[in-house]
């Protein structure tokens, strides 16, 4: 594309909103950032950024300018992904997307496949924001919930992981162990901070307790993990989890509706590669043999 430098570093000017971060983004002189912002600026005609003392910031023709560079960055990008996961061997990088809370299955079994396949390059990346596999971002997610709908995508069922409440052996000592669900509303919980949290135990959590009783909240699964472990309340922890760790105590044990279904998605061009294909597999057999152990 001609100039397509000059309009990639205007791009990354008004993402970093610097002249200096622009040129360390893109690993160039600033003096090259500005020649290129004034160059392009002088071929179009018009003024692209409003210069101050904080840095540049977009006009209306810069907007419009940055919204076509953003789309065709966005496809450079999803081009970039799919020759990745291209190719008959099993090498290369393999980008698998979750929510952080499903580390425990997820990073053995990226760990045992990186033993099988040694010239794999692993990228778990974690996040509350939907990683966009038509664009590259990744190559394998795992979602839970309401059946993945996007369009172009290849959706698999894959696990419910059975959930369980629990305690510390330091909580039930001075707390007492609750004997039914009426007994919860007289306990102390360490939960999410929000009470708009669509998880199937949250909810049901919220039909028998007040939400003052979550005593201790978060939004980290881990922090909520190490909460629960300190005696500060009761929570819900997956099974397999639970069980490394012997100072806990099931509280109740697990119900069919506080798991979510989880699903593998994987976006059709790169689904019948061999990297995702050898993933796959692997990930369906090392779960269902950690669910049977």
């Amino acid at each position: 594309m001609q100039n397509w430098d000059e309009i990639r570093t205007a791009f990354h000017v008004a993402r970093m909103g610097t002249v200096s971060g622009a040129a360390e983004r893109l690993g160039v002189h600033h003096a090259t950032v500005i020649r290129h912002i004034d160059s392009l600026e002088l071929r179009l005609g018009v003024k692209l950024f409003q210069r101050h003392t904080r840095g540049y910031t977009p006009t209306e023709a810069g907007d419009d300018l940055l919204r076509v560079a953003q789309t065709t960055d966005d496809q450079f990008s999803q081009l970039e992904g799919r020759i990745k996961g291209r190719g008959n061997d099993v090498t290369g990088e393999l980008m698998v997307t979750s929510i952080a809370s499903f580390a425990p299955l997820l990073v053995p079994a990226l760990a045992s496949f990186q033993r099988k396949y040694p010239d794999v390059v692993v990228r778990f990346l974690t996040g509350d924001r939907l990683f966009r596999l038509e664009y590259g971002e990744a190559h394998v997610a795992l979602r839970a919930g309401s059946v993945p709908s996007e369009p172009d995508n290849v959706v698999q069922p894959f696990m419910r992981q059975p959930i369980a409440l629990y305690a510390s052996k330091s909580y039930v000592a001075e707390h007492g162990m609750p004997k039914t669900a009426a007994d919860l509303k007289d306990h102390r919980f360490v939960g999410h901070d929000s009470e708009e949290t669509r998880a199937p135990f949250q909810l049901w959590l919220m039909k028998h307790v007040p939400f003052e009783n979550v005593m201790f909240r978060g939004t980290d699964w881990r922090s909520l993990v190490h909460a629960i472990l300190a005696g500060a309340g009761i929570g819900f922890l997956r099974v397999s989890e639970a069980a490394v760790h012997p100072e806990l105590v099931q509280v109740m044990a697990p119900e069919e509706d506080w798991s979510a279904p989880m699903w593998l998605v994987t976006h059709v061009d790169l689904h019948r590669t061999a990297k995702v294909q050898a993933f796959l597999k692997h990930l369906k057999e090392y779960s269902a043999k950690e669910l049977n152990a």
